[in-house]
């Protein structure tokens, strides 16, 4: 009986194997893929990737900290920009654009800039409305 169960947990075993080889193999090829770009210093932006891009055109501008680079819009640019972090409420006309950036940058929870200090959703409050 001793037998049998041992056999019955190698067969499981080969299972299992036949299983997390290809697994492995693709998340090592990931991992493998992710460290070049960090070491190359490169990003792109799956999205544009994805919608037909080219490559150049996905390509995600960074600064020397590798601080993704934004419009005014909080759209990812591929020149020009500034840093997501570096954004306050004087680089917006009107409250607004501000809040437009916000969203896009995930609300309360993504305000990296402190544009909404009292964290009541509602960024550069002292903004002109219009």
């Amino acid at each position: 009986m001793a037998l049998k169960k041992l056999s019955s947990l190698e067969n499981a075993s080969e299972g299992t194997k036949k299983i997390l080889k290809p697994i492995l193999a693709v998340v090592g090829v990931i991992l493998v893929a992710a460290l070049g770009l960090q070491i190359t210093d490169n990003d792109w932006d799956l999205g544009k990737i994805l919608s037909g891009k080219s490559w150049s055109d996905s390509k995600v501008v960074t600064d020397t900290a590798g601080n993704i680079m934004r419009d005014k819009e909080g759209n990812i640019v591929t020149e020009g920009g500034k840093a997501t972090g570096d954004y306050n409420c004087d680089d917006f006309a009107t409250q607004a654009d501000a809040q437009k950036f916000f969203d896009k940058l995930g609300g309360v929870d993504g305000d990296v800039n402190g544009l909404d200090r009292d964290k009541d959703g509602v960024p550069c409050e002292s903004l002109p409305t219009d």
